[in-house]
């Protein structure tokens, strides 16, 4: 489990593609600091296993299946590219963000960058209909590993503002319109629907 408060950006050093999945390296430091073999670490929001790891050289590895390499955006990351860093929360840890699992759900695309006066910039984010059915106006929405508040949601897209820190320390600040993003809809939504929706039948009820 995450918190969308990403610790770090890394750096991708190698990609090797094999059967559909890859190998990605990447050099880091403060992720490694307490670092095991078998440990999860958010890439891009991503949940990846510590395959391999070297402290010499500052870098670590972790093997990616078919299903993320589909359903996220690692596929068009190349050697580096910087990517978003987290380790997973401690129960002692405060939660800055929100509950966030490190399974992506899909990918949007960047359609918009506004810069405002005070520094911040407002992204628009395409998005595919199941994922934005999920999406509320000041509900919480992972973005690349990212934990953000949503700012408006219209019908193909939703608007979130990024203040200048989170722009310098995450791979926000240098993402341009076009390029793709990991998305994480708030999981409380997906439960809450999985539970009701067995037990609606689209009926108006009347007040009684």
């Amino acid at each position: 489990m995450f918190t969308g408060i990403v610790e770090e950006l890394g750096k991708i050093v190698a990609l090797e593609r094999h059967d559909g999945g890859a190998r990605i390296a990447i050099r880091a430091s403060l992720v490694l600091s307490d670092v095991a073999l078998g440990a999860s670490i958010a890439v891009n929001g991503i949940c990846l296993t510590v395959v391999d790891f070297d402290l010499q050289s500052s870098t670590w590895s972790a093997d990616a299946v078919s299903e993320t390499m589909q359903r996220t955006n690692l596929g068009d990351l190349a050697v580096g590219d910087s990517v978003n860093l987290e380790r997973p929360v401690r129960l002692q840890d405060r939660l800055g963000g929100h509950l966030v699992q490190g399974h992506v759900d899909g990918t949007g695309t960047i359609v918009g960058k506004d810069s405002n006066n005070d520094g911040s910039v407002n992204i628009r984010i395409f998005a595919p209909t199941g994922l934005l059915r999920y999406t509320i106006e000041k509900g919480s929405i992972c973005v690349d590993g990212i934990s953000l508040t949503v700012a408006a949601v219209e019908s193909d897209s939703f608007s979130i503002a990024v203040i200048p820190h989170t722009l310098a320390v995450t791979t926000l600040g240098s993402k341009s319109v076009g390029t793709r993003v990991n998305l994480e809809c708030d999981v409380v939504a997906k439960y809450v629907e999985k539970l009701v929706i067995p037990h609606f039948d689209g009926t108006p009820r009347s007040e009684s």
